[in-house]
C-alpha cells in the first residue's frame, strides 16, 4: 500500500493515518490485480476519501470525519437475469459450451450437476445436444459473473438425461431429475475434469512397460500434470503412499464394502485416515511409477474384486428422492420451467434454420 500511495503522490502519514483506523489493516491487507482503489484530495492534496473496489458488488470506503478516517462498507445487490444457451457437441462438451457462449465455470458445473449419470471423459458422442437455463449476475448494467444452474438438458447418444434445481424443506439445495431422484450419485462416473481417455477397463491389455500381458483393472484417463483428482465418493483414506509400480497413489475406503484406487499421481493432498467427500481434491494427475506418460489410472473394487466401474455404477442402490409434499412441490416447480427449455429450444431451432436458409 506504500508503494500505491507513493504512486499516488500520498505521504506515508496519510497511509498511517488510515491505518490507525480499527480493522483498516486487515481490510487493505489483501489488494489484487485488477481491483481499484479510488482517492480523493483537498487543495492541499491531503487525502480525504479512499473507495477500494473489493469486487463489483463490495466496496470499502474510508471517509475523512473530523481529524480522523472512519470505514464503512457499501454493498450493491446484483440484478439475476435469466440466460439460456444450446449447443450440438462436435467433439467435446467443453468446445461446444464455449461455442455457444457459456463460461468455462458453467460449463464445469454442468459436469458436476450430471456427474452422477455421464462421464464426460468417456460418453458423449458427435451429435449430442445439450441445453441450460442459468442465472447471469449485473451490476449497473454490466454482467458480472453468473450464478447457479437453474436447468439443463443433455441428450446423450439418443438417452435424454434432465436436471433441475430445487431447495428442499430444510433449505437445501441439490439437483433432481423430472422424477425427483437426486442427480446426485453415491460415487461420481469421472473421478476428474472431463478430458481424453487413453485406455479403458481390459482384463488381457498388454502393459505398456513391462511387455507382458497384465489384467488391466480399471480406467485410464489422460490428462496434463496437474489436473485434480477427485474423491469419486464420499469416505476415508484408506492409503496414501508410494510404490515402484503405483507411483503416488490415494486408496479410498467408501460405505458398501467399497474401495476407490487413484494411481500414478504428481501429488497426493490427503492423509491416511483422512475423511474425504465425494467431489474433494485428492491428488493431482502425474506420471509416477510405471507409466509411460501422465495420466490417471482409476480403480473400483467391491468386496475386494475389482469391477469395472463404467458398468458397476449402474447396479448400485438408487441415489434419494423426494416424497410426499417436497415431491409434489418440486413436479410444481419443474412444470413452467419445462415449458422455458421447450419454447427456448423451439426458437434456437428457428433461428438455426433461418440461418441456413440465409
Amino acid at each position: 500500500m506504500s508503494l500505491v500511495f507513493a504512486r499516488a503522490g500520498l505521504s506515508g502519514a496519510d497511509l498511517q493515518a488510515l491505518l490507525d483506523v480499527d480493522l483498516a489493516a486487515e481490510a487493505l491487507r489483501d489488494v489484487f490485480p485488477g481491483q481499484t482503489l479510488r482517492f480523493t484530495t483537498d487543495e492541499a492534496h491531503r487525502l480525504v476519501e479512499l473507495r477500494f473496489a473489493k469486487s463489483p458488488v463490495e466496496t470499502t470506503l474510508f471517509r475523512k470525519e473530523g481529524a480522523d478516517f472512519r470505514m464503512l462498507s457499501e454493498l450493491k445487490e446484483p440484478e439475476v437475469r435469466e440466460a439460456f444457451r444450446h449447443a450440438v457437441v462436435q467433439s467435446s462438451l467443453f468446445e461446444a459450451g464455449i461455442d455457444s457462449g457459456v463460461s468455462h465455470a458453467t460449463i464445469l458445473e454442468l459436469a458436476n450437476v450430471f456427474g452422477g449419470v455421464i462421464d464426460f471423459a468417456l460418453d458423449p458422442r458427435k451429435g449430442d445436444v445439450f441445453s441450460v437455463l442459468y442465472e447471469e449476475r449485473y451490476v449497473d448494467g454490466e454482467k458480472i459473473g453468473e450464478g447457479d444452474i437453474i436447468a439443463a438438458e443433455y441428450i446423450n447418444d439418443g438417452r435424454r438425461y434432465s436436471a433441475y434445481r430445487f431447495v428442499d424443506s430444510s433449505g437445501r439445495a441439490g439437483y433432481f431429475s423430472t422424477d425427483g431422484v437426486s442427480m446426485r450419485k453415491a460415487f461420481l462416473r469421472a473421478p476428474l475434469d472431463f478430458t481424453r481417455v487413453t485406455s479403458n477397463f481390459n482384463m488381457r491389455r498388454m502393459h505398456p512397460i513391462a511387455r507382458v500381458v497384465r489384467p488391466h483393472r480399471g480406467v485410464d484417463y489422460g490428462a496434463p500434470t496437474g489436473t485434480p483428482v477427485y474423491s469419486s465418493g464420499d469416505g476415508r483414506v484408506l492409503e496414501s503412499g508410494f510404490s515402484r509400480s503405483n507411483g503416488n497413489f490415494v486408496f479410498v475406503k467408501h460405505d458398501g464394502n467399497i474401495v476407490t484406487r487413484y494411481l500414478h499421481l504428481h501429488k497426493r493432498l490427503v492423509k491416511k485416515g483422512q475423511r474425504v467427500d465425494q467431489g474433494q481434491t485428492i491428488g493431482t494427475v502425474g506420471a509416477t511409477g510405471l507409466a509411460t506418460g501422465p495420466h490417471l489410472h482409476y480403480e473400483f473394487l467391491v468386496d475386494g474384486t475389482h469391477r469395472n466401474p463404467r458398468s458397476i455404477l449402474d447396479r448400485l442402490p438408487r441415489a434419494r428422492s423426494l416424497n410426499g409434499n417436497e415431491l409434489a412441490s418440486f413436479k410444481a416447480r419443474i412444470s413452467g420451467i419445462d415449458n422455458q427449455l421447450a419454447q427456448f429450444t423451439k426458437a434456437w431451432e428457428l433461428a438455426i434454420a433461418s440461418n441456413d436458409d440465409r
